[in-house]
């Protein structure tokens, strides 16, 4: 899909959205993420069969995690099995995490209580923690403005609200068909491209209600 290869194609500019964007990133921001589910038959390697968190900076950059590709890394100190985020900067940490308090550095604030991090600060206290909801990624996704909201008209993406229990699933195998069958079927996947700009549906209304 050639929508989606562009986000492979453009990774100094993602790679840019969650380096520079990193310091914009306000804990207290409003969350507004959203789940997308890649359309069936997707041949892309990447993004073939895949749910993808993503959220909004304040200028409209965005920024996700794939959040069904566990890879057979482990981290080095915990052990735990790390997931392929995204086609940017594979080579970097990125957290998603679940803190009842806003973390000390930069963040994207998606859901309530939960947040996405490249920052190693953040990084490393969350590993020195024990019993803390979180998973680990290598690399990223990343759009330029208006591009995810393109691809959505184009049908190349359903649109479903995200949920702390679908972004932290001990098991993902078989999320994308469960998701894709949901989306299919439910008129929130139905919105334009921008109604579905991060939580604002037609009229105004939430897309989580």
């Amino acid at each position: 899909m050639a929508a989606l290869r562009r986000c492979v194609a453009a990774a100094a500019a993602g790679a840019a959205v969650l380096v520079a964007h990193a310091a914009l990133a306000q804990q207290d921001d409003p969350p507004n993420a959203i789940l997308l589910i890649a359309r069936s038959g997707v041949e892309d390697a990447n993004f073939g069969q895949t749910v993808v968190l993503v959220s909004q900076t304040r200028d409209s950059e965005t920024v996700g995690v794939i959040l069904n590709r566990p890879t057979r890394r482990k981290h080095e100190k915990t052990g735990e099995t790390i997931y392929f985020g995204g086609p940017v900067m594979s080579p970097v940490t990125v957290a998603l995490f679940h803190s009842a308090s806003a973390p000390r550095a930069s963040a994207f604030h998606v859901l309530q209580d939960v947040y996405l991090t490249m920052h190693p600060t953040n990084i490393d206290a969350l590993l020195a923690r024990t019993g803390e909801v979180h998973r680990l990624y290598a690399g990223f996704c990343g759009w330029a403005p208006g591009q995810l909201e393109d691809e959505i008209a184009r049908g190349d993406w359903l649109v479903i609200p995200a949920s702390e229990d679908l972004l932290f699933r001990k098991n993902t195998e078989g999320m994308w068909r469960e998701l894709w069958q949901k989306a299919y079927g439910d008129k929130r996947a139905k919105y334009s491209a921008t109604a579905v700009a991060f939580g604002r549906a037609p009229g105004g209304s939430s897309v989580s209600e």
